[in-house]
């Protein structure tokens, strides 16, 4: 069975008992927060999170 990319699931056994493909990005989160860079660039999808940014 081929293993497929799952997007939006929460669930994580769910993940496991779907064999869906799961990427742990907890490692790179970490290698970022601790870079100490001058700028972060945050992109984000084109009409997704203006609403977030309101008052």
């Amino acid at each position: 069975m081929a293993r497929v990319i799952g997007i939006g699931h929460q669930d994580f056994g769910q993940l496991i008992s779907k064999g869906i493909f799961y990427v742990d990005k907890t490692s790179l989160i970490k290698e970022w927060w601790e870079n100490n860079d001058a700028v972060t660039l945050i992109t984000r999808s084109r009409r997704f999170g203006k609403t977030l940014n309101r008052w």
